[in-house]
C-alpha cells in the first residue's frame, strides 16, 4: 500500500498538470473568440486608411499598453488597418548602434544600452520584444483594436534574421553562403541580418509555420511583408494561399512588382514611384505632367483591381530621408490630400498625426510629440471624407479617374466617381498663384471647409501657392 500512495499522488500530479494545460489551452481560445472582428472584405479595402504604428517611439515608455490607450483616438481619423513595425525580439549579435558601427564597438556599457538596434534583425518569429511588454499586453491591444472595429497587420521580416536566430545554430543551411560562411543581403548595409536561402525547402516550410502561429493562435488580420519584392514570389504562391486558408487577411507587400499582386497574393503594394513624384514637385523639380505621367504609368503597368499605397511618410522616409516639412515644405498639406484623393489606399505614419517635426531616431529611443496641431484636423476631415464618401474609394472595385484639362499647366484637376457620386479635386502645385478658367457649373460642396460654393462656366478660378479645393457634387 505504501508502494501505491506516491503512484496515486504522482498520476494525480499529472493529471491536474494536463488538465490545467487544457484550461489555459480552452482560456487562449475563448479569448481569442472574444477578440473576433468581421471578416477582411474587398468593401473594406474601398473605404481603409492604414496606420504604421512605430511602438517604441509612440510614448515615452515605448510600450504595446501606452499605444493601445490611443487606439479609440486613431479610429477618430478613419483608421481601418493598424499596421504594427515589427514586434519580435531583436539580436544583440551585430545589433546596429550608428553608421557602420556595432553597439558591441562602443565601450562606455552606459552608452552602449542606448542602442536597441533595428526592428528587423529578428532574433524569434514566434516571440515578443520585452522592450514593448508581455505576450498579454499584445493580446490586449488586439482585444481592443478589434474592439473598435480595426483589423492588425505584423510587419513580417521574411527576407533576413538577425545574428542570434536559433537557425543560425541548428540549421545553417537556411541561409545563403559564401565560402562556407553566411552572409548579410548583398548589395545592401544591412550588416547586422543574415540572409535566408529560399533554396531550403524546409526554410520555406517554418516559415510559413510561424506565420501561421500569429494568425491562429494570436488572431492578427495579416502581414505587410518586409522587401517582399527581394523574396521569390513561387514562396508567395505557396505560403499566401495556405495563410488565407486559416482565416480571411489583409497582406500588403513592401515592394511595386505588379506579379506580387495577381490572383489570391498581396492585396496592395507600395506607390513608391507615387511618393517619389509628389516629392519632386513639391520641390519644384517637376509639375504636373509628372503626376499625369505617374497616373498613366500605374494605369499600363497594374490591374484595375490592384491597390497601391499613397503616402507623404514612412519609418523609412522619416528617419533617412527627413521629415514631411522638409521634403515637401509648404506643399505638405496639398501632398497629404492628394495621398488620400488618389486611387489607392492612404497611410498615416506615427506621429504625422501631432506634426511630428524632427527625424525619429531609428536605432535608439525616441518620441512624438502628442498635441494635436494643423494635421490631426486636416486628417479627420480627409477620414471622414474617404470613410463615407463612394468617390473616394481606392480598394478593388475604385472609383473612376478622369483627368481634366485646364488651360494652365500648373493646375491638377480631376474628378472621382462611382455610385452616382463625384468629387473634383482642383490644385496648385506651384509655388506661385495660378488663375485658370474652369468647366464646372452649379452649386458644389467643398468637403474641407463644409461651405457651398458655386461656379459658372467659364468663370476663372484664382488659386494660392500650393492651394487646393476637394469638391462634392
Amino acid at each position: 500500500m505504501k508502494k501505491l500512495i506516491p503512484f496515486i499522488l504522482i498520476a494525480a500530479v499529472l493529471l491536474g498538470c494536463k488538465s490545467e494545460k487544457k484550461e489555459d489551452e480552452v482560456s487562449l481560445e475563448k479569448q481569442i473568440e472574444s477578440n473576433e472582428i468581421a471578416p477582411v472584405t474587398d468593401e473594406m479595402m474601398e473605404s481603409a486608411i492604414i496606420y504604421e504604428a512605430n511602438i517604441r517611439q509612440y510614448s515615452p515608455e515605448g510600450t504595446f499598453v501606452e499605444f493601445t490607450k490611443d487606439i479609440p483616438e486613431i479610429k477618430k481619423l478613419g483608421v481601418k488597418v493598424i499596421w504594427l513595425m515589427p514586434i519580435f525580439p531583436i539580436s544583440e549579435t551585430k545589433r546596429k548602434a550608428f553608421g557602420n558601427k556595432f553597439a558591441s564597438d562602443i565601450e562606455d556599457p552606459e552608452e552602449r544600452k542606448k542602442y536597441l538596434g533595428s526592428y528587423y534583425a529578428v532574433t524569434d518569429f514566434t516571440k515578443i520584444n520585452p522592450e514593448f511588454g508581455t505576450i498579454e499586453d499584445f493580446r490586449e491591444l488586439i482585444k481592443t483594436a478589434h474592439e473598435n472595429d480595426i483589423y492588425v497587420i505584423l510587419d513580417w521580416v521574411p527576407n533576413h534574421t538577425g545574428w542570434d536566430h536559433e537557425w543560425l545554430k541548428t540549421n545553417p543551411e537556411y541561409y545563403t553562403q559564401k565560402n562556407g560562411e553566411v552572409i548579410h543581403p548583398e548589395g545592401t548595409d544591412w550588416t547586422d541580418v543574415a540572409d535566408l536561402n529560399y533554396d531550403n525547402k524546409e526554410m520555406r516550410l517554418e516559415m510559413i509555420e510561424d506565420m501561421n502561429y500569429w494568425i491562429s493562435e494570436e488572431g492578427v488580420d495579416g502581414f505587410r511583408c518586409d522587401v517582399a519584392g527581394s523574396v521569390p514570389t513561387d514562396f508567395w504562391e505557396e505560403a499566401i494561399p495556405e495563410l488565407r486558408s486559416k482565416k480571411d487577411l489583409f497582406m500588403l507587400a513592401e515592394a511595386w512588382e505588379p506579379e506580387l499582386l495577381k490572383g489570391d497574393l498581396f492585396d496592395m503594394a507600395y506607390g513608391w514611384d507615387t511618393h517619389h513624384v509628389m516629392n519632386k514637385i513639391a520641390k519644384g523639380e517637376e509639375g504636373v505632367q509628372a503626376w499625369d505621367n505617374r497616373m498613366q504609368t500605374i494605369k499600363r503597368m497594374y490591374e484595375d483591381d490592384d491597390i497601391l499605397m499613397n503616402f507623404v511618410t514612412n519609418h523609412d522616409e522619416n528617419s533617412w530621408n527627413g521629415t514631411i516639412s522638409e521634403r515637401m515644405g509648404k506643399a505638405s498639406e496639398v501632398m497629404t490630400a492628394l495621398s488620400y484623393v488618389a486611387p489607392g489606399m492612404p497611410l498615416i505614419y506615427t506621429g504625422m498625426e501631432y506634426d511630428l517635426s524632427h527625424r525619429l531616431k531609428f536605432f535608439e529611443k525616441d518620441s512624438i510629440p502628442k498635441t494635436k496641431g494643423r494635421m490631426w484636423p486636416l486628417l479627420e476631415k480627409l477620414g471622414k471624407l474617404k470613410s463615407t464618401s463612394t468617390a473616394m474609394h481606392g480598394g478593388k472595385n475604385p472609383a473612376s479617374y478622369k483627368r481634366i484639362n485646364t488651360e494652365n499647366s500648373n493646375i491638377l484637376m480631376f474628378e472621382r466617381s462611382k455610385n452616382g457620386v463625384t468629387l473634383t479635386f482642383i490644385a496648385n502645385l506651384s509655388v506661385e498663384a495660378q488663375n485658370t478658367k474652369l468647366d464646372l457649373e452649379g452649386s458644389y460642396l467643398n468637403a474641407m471647409t463644409n461651405t457651398n460654393e458655386s461656379f459658372d462656366k467659364g468663370a476663372e478660378l484664382n488659386l494660392e501657392p500650393w492651394e487646393y479645393k476637394i469638391l462634392l457634387n
